[in-house]
């Protein structure tokens, strides 16, 4: 099974990106893989990560790119751009109680405002469809594996 992370804060801006994208995900559902909205709560995931073969998390990432600039990487060893709560993804690992842990891989969003407030910026309002569509892609290709 696969397993589609949102990662973040949502009533800091863009730091709840990848909420945002799996709440657009769920107004069409897939068969093809689960969504989940982890916001903050890592290690509360545990049981889903028991579970699934592959997991995509999606958060903010400052990397320093332009805002709305989107990242992607394999999680191998917590290598790879900063990302708080992919770190924090890649620790929760060692709880589980399966031997091999999930294929995961992350993409991250480089935030405009982390600002209070609800609404995404400008900057990543305008990332969640090429996000929307690079799921698809990542989970496709899981799927043909």
């Amino acid at each position: 099974m696969i397993l589609v992370m949102g990662l973040g804060n949502v009533l800091f801006q863009d730091d709840g990106i990848g909420v945002h994208v799996v709440r657009e995900l769920q107004k069409n559902p897939s068969s093809n893989f689960v969504c989940a909205e982890v916001g903050t709560a890592v290690l509360s995931a545990l049981h889903l990560l028991e579970w699934a073969d592959n997991v995509l998390a999606i958060d903010a990432m400052q990397a320093g790119g332009k805002p709305g600039a989107i990242y992607s990487f394999e999680m191998k060893n917590g290598a790879g751009p900063e990302s708080l709560r992919g770190k924090m993804l890649f620790s929760a690992f060692k709880f589980l109680s399966r031997k091999n842990p999930p294929g995961a891989k992350i993409l991250g969003v480089e935030p405009e405002s982390m600002a209070f407030g609800l609404d995404l910026s400008p900057s990543a309002q305008a990332s969640l469809p090429r996000l929307i569509q690079l799921v698809d892609e990542i989970v496709q290709g899981w799927i043909k594996r």
